[in-house]
């Protein structure tokens, strides 16, 4: 669409009243509420239900004669995106998509606004030709495509200048009028606003002899940004350790703190942990976002079934509920959602953790401290002085604490607590293991519940994907001969939306060890080989595996996600999977 063209005025009301879109009743409940909110009509129209955002952007592509772009599949070009600063971008709702001798290619959530229009051809300085987007689509493509990874490398080359000055003095980091203005504290409130906008779950500052690398968790992965300065480390540290309370003239020793910061209207506590290294500190950063708010179960992705389950069996007066996996599988957060679920006034809980991670109402939560002897043990025997209802315990990490968990499980209490397993069967030997008695466990233990996180096939670049000969035999030796009937896989191919990884967002998978008579009666006897086999011989019990490959066949996740989470990559080198000699379904021997 050319400048002339894109400077066409169009009643959008009338106009879907005029193709029998809408009503002109639909319109006038719409202009009214127009009038109160301020939002552009069409979107005051979508969120009536008048229509769907597709059938206005169709709609629109046809009067004004311009294509109708799903922003989800597009290849940006990242030198053609910065062209429209960030902050030009979110206010006319514009992206610049292409350029060629012609001019500019932009895409609008809202073509017919001549003011922005205007706006953006003095910015862009060239002709511009339209392409017509979905709004929601839009603001969430301008997240993830405005990275500050420019801005935090500009940030950093000023920081690192500023120190370069012999006269520079790194604790006046703390003082001063102008600190807002700093060139460390821009790039801080950079580094935790890309984090934020990316969804990232850690920050890891680590110097090298020349450089920084800062690297951000996001969705269980590492991604890397390297900057140039062997100065900037000690700055961005210094800085951390103010913020967090620390003593900024230790540099021997680990340190641990926490401080709040407010990125986009969003309350970020921020755990930190710092640790001596060769050249310098390295330190990483947790990020809680407590303005989410806590998640239900229901919210968690659980299987139905299995979350019913659960809900009794943490709605209980008294007995033992376990959640097991390893560092960063999401125990904490299922732990948390499991306290929100039994969180009423006629309850009283009290929480022994290390550290406490989130702060919540009516619950009585006590910071483990070892260094003042304030352990978990010591902790969890006064709380239950306190004539609690239910205790959660942050982590069963030694034999005294197994023990009076048990002791407090078998006397009355709900007792939730973790443990470092790789499922819910190794729970159990894991409890004998620690010096835990089989009688006890067996009277206290109500269920296990182990977990892992898996990536999402992100939803952009998401496509049908066929297994190889190999994963297609790992399959069947986990499922069975007939596993693969109406299974359909996906795989990402790497889009802006999911930072070209095939992956967007995370789901948990889970498996629910439920205690019964028979179990009870074989850890009574400390027979560990008959549980175990008594368990396996059960047909409803599923496999962390079997969870995640059922959503592997709902094309939720990718098979080789769960040939990484099963650990299988090795046995797909297997000789019994060698491609030529495995036969597929249907085919002749």
């Amino acid at each position: 669409m050319s400048s002339s063209a894109g400077r066409k005025r169009i009643r959008l009301g009338d106009l879907l009243v005029q193709h029998r879109i809408i009503s002109e009743q639909q319109l006038e409940v719409a202009l009214s509420e127009q009038r109160k909110s301020g939002h552009k009509l069409g979107r005051v129209l979508v969120q009536l239900g008048y229509l769907d955002e597709d059938e206005l952007a169709r709609f629109l592509g046809r009067q004004l004669d311009i294509p109708v772009i799903d922003l989800r599949h597009y290849q940006f070009q990242p030198e053609v995106v910065r062209m429209l600063p960030e902050t030009h971008a979110r206010r006319y709702r514009a992206l610049a998509l292409s350029q060629d001798a012609q001019g500019i290619t932009v895409a609008m959530a809202d073509p017919t606004d001549i003011f922005a229009f205007d706006a953006l051809g003095k910015l862009l300085r060239k002709p511009l030709k339209l392409a017509l987007v979905r709004e929601s689509q839009l603001v969430s493509t301008i997240d993830l495509v405005y990275r500050r990874t420019d801005e935090i490398h500009s940030l950093a080359e000023e920081l690192d200048e500023e120190l370069a000055g012999s006269d520079f003095d790194i604790a006046e980091l703390d003082a001063g009028d102008n600190l807002a203005d700093a060139p460390v504290i821009k790039l801080l409130q950079s580094m935790f606003a890309d984090a934020v906008q990316v969804g990232a779950s850690d920050i890891h500052i680590e110097p090298d002899e020349k450089l920084l690398r800062i690297r951000q968790r996001v969705d269980g992965e590492l991604q890397e940004q390297v900057i140039e300065g062997r100065n900037i480390a000690s700055a961005l540290v210094t800085r951390l350790k103010l913020m967090a309370s620390l003593n900024i003239s230790e540099r021997r020793l680990p340190q641990d703190g926490r401080f709040s910061v407010k990125v986009k209207d969003r309350n970020i506590d921020v755990r930190l942990s710092t640790m001596p290294i060769q050249h310098g500190e390295s330190m990483v950063m947790r990020l809680l976002d407590q303005s989410a708010g806590l998640l239900d179960l229901e919210k968690l992705g659980i299987p139905d079934r299995m979350l019913r389950q659960i809900k009794r069996l943490v709605n209980k007066k008294s007995g033992m509920v376990l959640v097991t996996g390893p560092t960063g599988s999401g125990k904490t957060t299922t732990l948390y959602a499991a306290l929100n679920q039994v969180n009423r006034p006629n309850s009283k809980i009290i929480t022994v953790e290390d550290p406490v991670e989130y702060r919540l109402p009516r619950i009585n939560q006590v910071q483990v401290h070892t260094k003042i002897g304030l352990s978990f043990s010591r902790v969890l025997r006064t709380a239950l002085r306190q004539d609690p209802d239910i205790i959660m315990v942050g982590e069963m990490r030694d034999q005294e604490t197994v023990e009076i968990g048990l002791r407090a499980a078998m006397t009355g209490h709900l007792v939730l607590s973790t443990l470092h397993t790789n499922s819910a069967l190794a729970t159990v030997t894991r409890l004998l293991d620690m010096g835990a008695r089989g009688y006890m466990v067996a009277a206290a233990l109500d269920g296990v519940i182990a977990q892992r996180l898996v990536r999402r096939v992100c939803d952009s670049c998401g496509q049908p994907s066929q297994p190889d000969p190999a994963q297609l035999a790992w399959v069947r030796g986990q499922l069975g001969d007939q596993a693969l009937d109406g299974l359909s896989f996906r795989a990402g191919s790497g889009c802006a939306y999911c930072a070209n990884t095939g992956y967007r967002g995370r789901i948990g998978v889970y498996e629910l060890l439920e205690m019964d008579e028979a179990l009870t009666d074989c850890l009574r006897r400390d027979d560990t080989e008959a549980f175990l086999a008594e368990v396996r011989a059960r047909g409803g019990y599923r496999t962390l595996v079997q969870c995640a490959l059922d959503y592997a066949g709902q094309g939720i996740t990718s098979l080789d996600e769960v040939i990484r989470l099963a650990g299988g990559l090795d046995e797909l080198k297997d000789e019994r999977f060698d491609s030529q000699d495995v036969i597929l379904p249907g085919s002749q021997a």
